[in-house]
């Protein structure tokens, strides 16, 4: 079992960042043809998605979305002042599970992996982990 972790920097207070190419480098680094990809983001003002990456104005969207969802001017009783962070990181939830068959990780023709930063901008972490299938590497799979 492969395991890593991705540093993400956020510029932003909140943004959704793709992180599809460099879990792509994952699985092609780790020459793993056949499992799972599981991720884990250990941050409690920040989330994971699969969602739509064609067309960047799904992001903004989501973003606009989530903020009527969870309004900014309740009478919040957390003294740090992010508690609409804390809830759209419950919304967006902190794990994914993304199968990997023929080399590839398998997502839908337009759909892409995202951190979603709500309390940014900060450097943050997304902790990898590859569970292989039997008879997976790409050498055996030629």
């Amino acid at each position: 079992m492969a395991s890593g972790k991705l540093n993400i920097s956020t510029t932003t207070k909140k943004e959704l960042v793709d992180i599809t190419p460099e879990l792509n480098s994952v699985i092609k680094d780790q020459a793993i043809c056949s499992g799972i990809l599981y991720l884990f983001n250990p941050h409690t003002t920040a989330g994971l998605t699969i969602n739509e990456g064609a067309d960047p104005d799904v992001c903004h969207d989501i973003i606009k979305g989530l903020g009527h969802i969870v309004p900014s001017n309740l009478n919040y009783q957390h003294m740090e002042g992010n508690s609409p962070a804390h809830l759209m990181a419950l919304l967006t939830g902190s794990s994914l599970t993304i199968h990997i068959e023929s080399c590839a990780l398998q997502l839908g023709t337009w759909q892409k992996i995202f951190f979603c930063e709500y309390d940014g901008p900060r450097s943050r972490s997304v902790k990898w982990k590859i569970i292989p299938d039997s008879n997976n590497l790409q050498s055996e799979a030629a």
